[in-house]
């Protein structure tokens, strides 16, 4: 800086001015960092997507590099990109995810369970999804003025010759109807389904439980499942036909 000619332009009212002049020994350079790791979850779409924005840059989408993992009972579909390289390895994973009321609803869980008062209300509540608003609040009605009569009978003996008797039977005679219809989506995403919802008493005693059941869901579930599953397969094939796809 010896040679080197400095002008400095002071404010009015001062006359003189100190620099400070700090000389480093290494070059001020900025550290070399690792890249980022690329873990990106969505809908059950998000693999299409990213690969029709992608597709184009030969860096992140090599499709020799790439491979496509289905696990059809999870219900998800993963890209994994620059497969062998560590650094730069990505993984895009889309999910078929169940529509929340219809998890709220806990048909055909084995642990979800409700008290005959509890279930009014939320019935109550979620009158939108009944398929005859007049039925539902006359289910609310029932549940709330639950009434059940139980015929028990035990019946035990033993003979000398060794022969025993040990039967126990329960008889439960209630006002709860048979089933009721509901219009709702299973799946995110997915358009309504009129389903058959049957209720299952569980009776012990003065302890009432009651569970949701629904083989025509079940059914929808494994259909729509595969259905949306197969088509994400066919746009990706489509869009990258030398991608392997691996069903797990």
């Amino acid at each position: 800086m010896e040679n080197e000619k400095m002008q400095i332009n002071l404010a009015p009212g001062m006359e003189s001015a100190t620099i400070k002049v700090i000389e480093l020994d290494k070059e001020n350079v900025l550290p070399v960092l690792e890249p980022l790791k690329v873990g990106l979850n969505g809908t059950i779409g998000s693999v299409a997507e990213f690969l029709t924005k992608r597709k184009s840059e030969p860096e992140q989408i090599n499709q020799k590099r790439c491979h496509i993992l289905v696990n059809r009972e999870n219900m998800t579909i993963k890209l994994i990109t620059n497969e062998t390289d560590g650094r730069n390895k990505a993984e895009v994973q889309g999910s078929l995810a169940m529509y929340p009321k219809f998890v709220e609803f806990g048909i055909n869980s084995v642990e979800k369970t409700w008290e005959p008062a509890q279930l009014s209300r939320f019935i109550k509540m979620n009158r939108a999804f009944f398929t005859d608003i007049a039925y539902n609040m006359e289910l609310v009605s029932i549940l709330k003025n639950f009434k059940a009569s139980i015929d028990s009978k035990l019946e035990r003996s033993n003979e000398d010759n060794g022969s025993r008797t040990d039967n126990y039977s329960q008889v439960v005679n209630s006002n709860l109807p048979a089933a009721f219809n509901l219009n709702i989506p299973i799946f995110k995403g997915r358009s309504a389904e009129v389903i058959e919802v049957e209720i299952i008493a569980d009776v012990d005693g003065r302890n009432i439980r009651l569970s949701l059941c629904s083989p025509g869901a079940e059914v929808v579930i494994e259909q729509e499942r595969n259905k949306a599953i197969d088509e994400q397969l066919k746009i990706i094939r489509e869009l990258t036909p030398e991608i392997p796809i691996i069903e797990q």
